[in-house]
């Protein structure tokens, strides 16, 4: 018996659409929820549903949060340089304007 919380759903997660390449939507086997992207209901298995599933289900989550890290990386080095830039850019207004 798995106890399950409610979740909120935005239109990033949860989409009743076609799928991202114009194919049918991913609908999890668990709760029937719908997706947009593959990777989108491997996370939602993986945290939703972690007791549930096989071991190719939960390869698929690992990849998929691995991926999901890197990018979220990624995204934190840019909006880090773009706070430098802004930072020193600010800086040398400031120094050219004495």
């Amino acid at each position: 018996m798995s106890t399950s919380q409610p979740t909120t759903t935005t239109d990033a997660d949860h989409d009743t659409s076609d799928g991202a390449d114009g194919g049918p939507p991913f609908d999890c086997a668990y709760c029937a929820r719908q997706f947009h992207r593959e990777s989108y209901l491997a996370l939602h298995r993986g945290q939703e549903h972690a007791g549930e599933l096989t071991a190719a289900e939960h390869a698929a989550f690992e990849t998929a949060r691995e991926d999901e890290e890197e990018e979220l990386r990624l995204f934190r080095l840019q909006a880090l340089a773009a706070l430098v830039f802004i930072y020193f850019g600010f800086l040398l207004v400031y120094a050219f304007s004495l």
